[in-house]
């Protein structure tokens, strides 16, 4: 594989996939709709990455380009590319979906018959399985059987901190991720050869990773924020240094594990080592990342397949322990932000309709559950 189109030039896809791909060799063109970062990428054609573990290295990312994604420079990118990735959030995936489908049209048109294959890299279930739905959508439905011949829509699972860049930095390109990295893609989508990608991982059981990360790191990292912000702490390695916080964010992680080691025979062992893999991760001195950012949008991590409610539902089919999820949710709801506008409306709904019919409308549980029950009691007391 020569090359690529990555869609999301913040600091995520920089510092993430970006730089896994320039580090395979691969030839990376960012799409973005912030100009000034466009140029500056397209100029420069290299950034420097700040990967922080147990020490910290700079890394030269090379061999990258950048073009606005609002552009037709980017449907002649996707005419002759051999990949697609994303890292945009899930909101925005419905946006790129026309430029994708566009460039698949003007691909075809082209004579271009080559495989090509589309991953979206995102916090999210499925999340290309999404987007190909929404492609789709604006495929003409002529051109729909050549696009499941030709393109693989390809689920993966990610897993690298990323917080924002620091203010202090005179270098707006540079980034700085922790040495963690797990990027696995579903190897039974892809269409052709699947490309050689030193840290990208196949599988043909992408579920059990995707809800590994998601009832793990996920739960744990929100769970840690709402519990900070309920004590004052300003980040998550502060809040996670906080005993009482730590053992209550360590049993949530064991009651979402539990739903795991049932449902994916996953290994009881091994698994705790993950969990305490994650915990030494947000302590890591390198990283300065907010609750307030880990926290925000607090409606869409309440949903059905999101991080706080999906592994409570596992605790409900298989009939285990759940208290510390709940205390994570009735945190959840406790989470305030002026700047976000979800916490906003989470706010209004709770002094409008309660806490029963707020749960019930975001977390789609009955308002007449024993969960919602329990979630209620533990608000009051927090």
């Amino acid at each position: 594989m020569k090359n690529a189109v990555h869609f999301g030039a913040g600091n995520i896809g920089r510092g993430f996939i970006g730089k896994l791909l320039a580090d395979a060799d691969v030839e990376v063109t960012f799409a973005d709709v912030d100009a000034p970062l466009v140029d500056q990428l397209s100029h420069k054609q290299e950034y420097k990455v700040k990967v922080v573990g147990n020490e910290c290295q700079i890394d030269t990312v090379t061999h990258v380009t950048a073009v606005n994604s609002a552009s037709d420079d980017v449907i002649e990118r996707i005419i002759h590319t051999d990949l697609v990735t994303t890292a945009v959030g899930p909101n925005v995936l419905d946006i790129i979906a026309k430029t994708i489908a566009t460039g698949i049209s003007k691909r075809f048109e082209a004579g271009n018959n080559s495989p090509l294959n589309i991953i979206a890299c995102e916090n999210m279930v499925r999340g290309t399985t999404h987007l190909k739905g929404e492609v789709y959508k604006h495929l003409e439905e002529s051109l729909h059987e050549k696009a499941n011949e030709l393109v693989g829509f390809v689920d993966s699972a990610v897993d690298r901190i990323v917080p924002p860049a620091e203010a202090a930095n005179d270098d707006p390109l540079e980034v700085t991720v922790e040495s963690f990295s797990e990027w696995i893609v579903d190897e039974q989508q892809f269409k052709g050869e699947i490309p050689d990608i030193s840290g990208m991982e196949k599988t043909n059981n992408l579920m059990a990773f995707v809800e590994r990360k998601l009832f793990t790191l996920n739960t744990g990292h929100c769970i840690t924020a709402y519990l900070g912000c309920l004590k004052g702490h300003k980040t998550i390695r502060e809040a996670i240094e906080d005993p009482s916080i730590y053992a209550e964010v360590k049993q949530a992680m064991i009651e979402s594990g539990e739903v795991l080691i049932r449902r994916y025979q996953f290994d009881r062992e091994l698994h705790n080592a993950y969990i305490n893999k994650i915990l030494t991760r947000f302590a890591n001195p390198y990283l300065v990342d907010e609750v307030d950012r880990v926290g925000r949008q607090p409606i869409r991590k309440l949903g059905a397949n999101d991080r706080l409610v999906k592994p409570l539902l596992g605790t409900i089919e298989y009939g285990t322990e759940n208290q510390t999820l709940l205390k994570g949710i009735a945190a959840a709801l406790k989470y305030q932000s002026d700047d976000d506008p979800q916490a906003i409306e989470l706010q209004d709904s709770i002094k409008k309709q309660g806490i029963g019919k707020t749960l019930a409308q975001y977390t789609g549980l009955s308002e007449s559950s024993e969960e919602i029950a329990k979630i209620k009691t533990i608000f009051e007391t927090l």
